[in-house]
């Protein structure tokens, strides 16, 4: 039988029947051993309203400590029981005030109690008054309410208890004080929170241990009972082996459970016929083998069991066979078997039966077996012949040597892989795996990292290629599809067009036979008087103006004819109709004739020098100026120019020392880069080229094949047409283009850059080229929204409906003006959830809509399918689309008057810019086409739905005509999913309601379980843990397992030659 939940503290009339998820029915005795019941209490006072009473009853039953299973319960009562249920506790407590009802009265006792420590003085009556408070504490616990035990908790009582048991004398140790004081913090341990703040104090289980050491044989079996039951709660098995371990230094043991061990061999004296604490002594052994680690680990329960049978308890266990007590013998059954089968399972492991570990050559032998052939054998030769090293002396501390290594071996095989321990460490900072990490060799280690370094690398660059390739291969795919797409159309088109040709051609032809045979006709009717030219009637001339002029030959791809091409950017081969003549001074314009201004000699520098940032006057400003009257040249004469260069030089210069052996050498000059661009342009600049990993070649050969193996990413390009040369800095690089070594990484590719004949021009189409399918593909989705959005709204049946039924409702909850209405705005559709409901103002107009449509007209309820491309229309704002729309439209005019320009000039070696846009050209501007036909089609539609519905097409956008519709939807999902909750929340009140009249229906078969149970003494979660270990039912599901195997157990022990034989058990 498992474990028993407990009901409640104190009341056992009330929760004696909750076992059945039944209301109770509450009633009275006058005592216990009554017959008679009291009819149902009425309570004197009124009772409150609802909200008040929830608040009230919620306290009471915070201070039961319940199961959740039982607050559902107490909650789940009709509020007259409540309201019984909370006057009946007032009025008990309201009974039972009084000084000893209060934790601070047991406090102070407590603390008096061990101030005195000896019982000598004492007289009896006295003892026994202390032991009647203990008692009364005990009672207390268990009985008190909530509040109290939190009290008790607060005002650190069980710290009282604690010192209380540490400081007590050995007379105090052996009377009753001493067993009230274990069961006073039994009863603690029976509450939730008073458990959880036993647990977590840092002495109270050793403290709780150290009770071991009194020879009272029922405080031993509390103490024993309460450390067995921690076994059994999460976290508490590892505390109980360290307060065991506590107590083994406290009671100057040799092993921790040394003292259990004689305590079960005892037979003379009070310990012939005690047969309580050898089964309290064997539940805690089970607990201790059975559960924490146990539960899982093999290893574990080997580790403790083999502690165990070191001290001896296998022939004391056939020694308790004699008392023939079943709940003892259950005890040694669940023992031996669990024993068994561990030993089999440990034996499988070597293939065997049966391992007999009492035999030395026998354990050596499998381990020997074991370890031969295989790396560690060397280890394993290694540390016998170290252990013939070992110290032997009888004296010393040679014992101790071979505990160290006792130690370390029993660690090695207990502790797991994250170095934690389920066992008190038999050596303290000692990590197994911290260890064996460090013996590892770190040559080999060094070895494998720099082998997965060179793979990683190679694996890096094999992925970049892949990656690159990739590229190639889905822009080559891509551009295959659009053009198969564009042919296709384009294939359509021509088909349509020679169609309506042959139609058109056609109509021609026969018209053309009605002509002449109406001229037949008019020449046959007019021969006998000779008609007169121009007369009705008379042959038509062959230019005659009811003949139809051949159609127009169709317009050129590119529209009208090309302008003429740009200006060519300086430093660029020079435009056809060429440049004026570079030698000579063109005077200004606007320069007066008459001045004359002769050309300066000004010395040039050997080296390029900083600017000085001025701001020149224009020559057409000189005229009655100071100016005229300066002669800079003279200066020339008298400055030191050389000192000058030196100091403004654009680059510095550094000596190198000459050869020692030749001091009239001169000394090498080593120059440092050339830079003459801005100095943050250049680092940025620098950072981009070092993103591109790619050469100048490569980029000046990326940018003339229009990037046909897919070099230059999108985003790189985006960043390139950032540093575009501008004409300052080509006029710089150029005079410095003799020292094109030298220059700098940023000045060497803007210059070689600039060399490219309209490198901006080429680089902004290569750049539109790459992104134009991508913007065609987000401008699509948003035509197709507006398109699709504009037919659903115009063609949905569901929407029709619906507008008829709120019409219906307008007219029918509107009067005078306001009324009889032949439609509205669509603005009114999220209108409708602000009329609520005079009965439930949760309720609005727009639930009982759904509610009407959901009964009445299912087909409305395919709303959402039949608009379900609204949302993706309400976002599309079409100031922004034809922006978007414009924006690719001036691109691909741009890239078309580039294409016009290239074709007009020579081509050079690896040029493919024309044939390339030329391609692209053909194909963006029939993509670009569609979408324009597209975007015509969904305004029409667009404007179409509008009208529809009364708007004006004008005044009114497609994200706030779309948003209403939206908005409304959602309104709609909501007030759907709402109207659901509500009909859940009414199913669930009448499903209570049906589930209160079953239970009055079952109140006589619930009041005699209750009868029987309010008998019964009452006991809680923790003492039914102790209950079920003390019988052993809480070993019953392993027990019954063990049993189903033991006669597969027996077979194979008989057949194995076991030192030990099997103990015959008692079923």
């Amino acid at each position: 039988m498992a474990p028993r939940k407990r009901g409640g503290r104190g009341i056992s009339f009330i929760f004696c029947c909750f076992r059945n998820n039944d209301h109770p029915e509450i009633t009275y005795r006058l005592r216990n051993d009554s017959n008679f019941a009291l009819q149902t209490m009425e309570p004197s006072l009124p009772m409150p309203p609802g909200e008040e009473l929830d608040v009230m009853f919620s306290e009471l039953v915070d201070e039961l400590d319940l199961t959740d299973k039982h607050r559902e319960a107490m909650f789940a009562l009709p509020a007259e029981k409540k309201w019984q249920i909370y006057c009946s506790k007032k009025k008990e407590q309201e009974e039972n005030k009084g000084a000893t009802s209060w934790p601070e009265f047991y406090i102070d006792q407590l603390n008096s109690m061990a101030a005195r420590k000896s019982l000598l003085a004492l007289e009896k009556e006295e003892e026994e008054e202390r032991s009647k408070t203990i008692e009364s504490l005990k009672t207390a616990l268990r009985t008190k309410p909530m509040r109290f035990v939190t009290r008790f908790i607060d005002l650190d009582g069980l710290s009282c208890i604690l010192n209380f048991l540490k400081t007590m004398d050995y007379e105090t140790s052996e009377s009753r004080i001493h067993t009230s004081l274990i069961g006073c913090i039994k009863a603690l341990m029976n509450n939730s929170q008073g458990r959880a703040h036993v647990l977590a104090h840092s002495e109270s289980i050793n403290v709780i241990a150290q009770s071991l050491s009194t020879e009272n044989i029922k405080t031993k079996v509390a103490v024993l009972e309460i450390l067995g039951a921690v076994c059994l709660v999460p976290g508490g098995h590892k505390k109980v082996l360290q307060a065991m371990l506590h107590y083994q230094k406290y009671a100057s043991e040799r092993t921790r459970f040394q003292t259990l061990i004689n305590d079960l061999d005892k037979s003379t004296g009070r310990y012939r016929d005690e047969v309580s604490l050898k089964t309290a002594i064997m539940s805690f052994i089970n607990a201790v083998l059975s559960q924490g680690a146990g539960v899982e680990s093999l290893d574990f329960r080997l580790h403790l069991r083999y502690e165990f049978l070191m001290l001896g308890i296998q022939p004391v266990i056939d020694k308790l066979r004699e008392h023939e007590n079943s709940t003892l013998d259950r005890h040694l059954d669940f023992f031996e078997m669990l024993r068994n089968e561990d030993e089999l399972e440990f034996a499988k492991r070597f293939e065997l039966v049966h391992i007999d570990t009492k035999s030395a050559t026998q354990m050596f032998e499998l381990t020997r077996k074991r370890l031969t052939h295989s790396e560690a054998y060397p280890h394993f030769m290694s540390i016998l012949h170290h252990c013939l090293q070992m110290p032997y002396k009888r004296s010393g501390n040679t014992v101790q040597y071979w505990l160290l290594l006792d130690r370390i071996i029993q660690q090695i095989v207990i502790q797991n892989d994250k170095g934690q321990d389920p066992d008190s460490t038999p050596l303290e900072n000692f990590n197994i795996k911290n260890v064996v990490r460090m013996l590892v060799n770190e040559n080999e280690v060094k070895q494998w990292k720099e082998q997965a370094e060179k793979m990683r690398k190679e694996h890096n660059e094999l992925q970049q290629k892949l990656e690159k390739k990739e590229r190639e291969c889905d822009a080559k795919t891509q551009e295959k599809e659009e053009m198969m797409q564009t042919l296709n159309k384009m294939k359509e088109k021509l088909e349509k067009e020679t169609t309506e040709h042959k139609q058109v051609k056609q109509q021609v032809a026969d018209l053309t036979a009605q002509l002449h045979e109406l001229s037949r006709r008019a020449v046959c009717a007019s021969i006998p008087g000779g008609p007169s030219p121009g007369a009705p009637g008379g042959p038509f001339p062959s230019s005659s103006p009811g003949s139809l002029p051949p159609p127009p030959p169709p317009p050129l791809p590119g529209g009208m004819l090309p302008p003429p091409p740009p200006p060519l950017p300086p430093g660029g081969p020079p435009p056809p109709p060429g440049p004026p003549p570079l030698g000579g001074i063109m005077p200004p314009p606007g320069a007066p004739l008459g001045l004359a201004l002769k050309k300066k000699n000004i010395p040039q520098p050997t080296n390029a020098l900083k600017s000085f940032n001025w701001s020149k006057l224009p020559e057409n400003k000189l005229e009655g100026t100071v100016w005229t009257e300066i002669d800079d040249t003279k200066v020339f004469k008298i400055l030191d120019l050389e000192d000058l260069e030196r100091t403004f030089s654009a680059y510095q210069r550094q000596q190198k020392e000459a050869d020692a052996i030749d001091d009239t050498l001169s000394s090498k000059l080593k120059v440092k880069e050339l830079s003459v661009i801005d100095g943050r342009r250049a680092q940025n600049c620098n950072i981009l080229l070092s993103r591109l990993k790619l050469s100048n070649d490569e980029i000046k050969r990326a940018i003339l094949t229009m990037d046909e193996q897919e070099d230059l990413p999108k985003d790189m390009l985006e960043q390139l047409l950032k540093f575009i040369p501008e004409k300052g800095d080509i006029d710089l690089l150029e005079e410095h283009k003799h020292e094109l070594d030298r220059m700098a990484k940023a000045d060497r590719f803007l210059f070689e850059m600039s060399r490219i004949n309209h490198y901006q021009q080429r680089l902004q189409s290569l750049y539109f080229k790459k992104k134009f399918a991508e913007r065609v593909a987000e401008v699509k989705p948003k035509v197709e929204a507006i398109r699709s959005g504009s037919e659903e709204v115009f063609r949905s049946g569901a929407l029709k409906q619906l507008l008829e039924v709120v019409l219906a409702f307008g007219n029918y909850m509107n009067k005078g003006q306001r009324g009889n209405a032949y439609g509205f705005k669509i603005s009114s559709l999220n209108k409708i959830a602000d009329t609520k409901s005079s009965i439930d103002k949760n309720i609005t107009l727009l639930h009982y809509l759904i509610t009407i449509v959901e009964n009445k007209y299912p087909k409305v309820l395919n709303l959402n399918e039949e608009l379900r491309d609204i949302p993706q229309a309400a976002k599309v704002n079409m100031t922004e689309l034809d922006k978007e729309i414009n924006t690719l439209r001036s691109g691909l005019k741009a890239v078309e008057m580039e294409l016009e320009y290239q074709k007009s000039q020579p081509t050079q070696p690896g040029d493919k810019f024309v044939s390339v846009v030329s391609q692209f050209i053909t194909v963006a501007s029939f993509s670009f086409s569609d979408v324009e036909d597209l975007l015509a089609e969904a305004k029409d539609l667009f404007t179409k739905a509008v009208k529809h519905f009364g708007e004006e097409a004008g005044k009114i956008q497609p994200d706030e005509f779309f948003g209403i519709f939206d908005q409304f939807l959602q309104a709609v999902s909501e007030a759907k999913q709402e109207n659901e909750n509500m009909r859940k929340k009414k199913e669930e009140e009448e499903r209570r309601a049906r589930m209160e009249t079953q239970l009055k229906e079952q109140r006589e078969r619930e009041r005699k379980m209750r009868k029987t149970k309010e008998n019964s003494e009452e006991s809680g979660e923790f003492d039914d843990l102790v209950s079920a270990l003390r019988s052993g039912e809480v070993f019953d599901k392993d027990l019954s397992k063990l049993k189903r195997n033991r006669k597969r157990i027996t077979n194979q022990m008989t057949d194995s030659s076991r030192e030990r034989p099997v103990t015959k058990l008692n079923f």
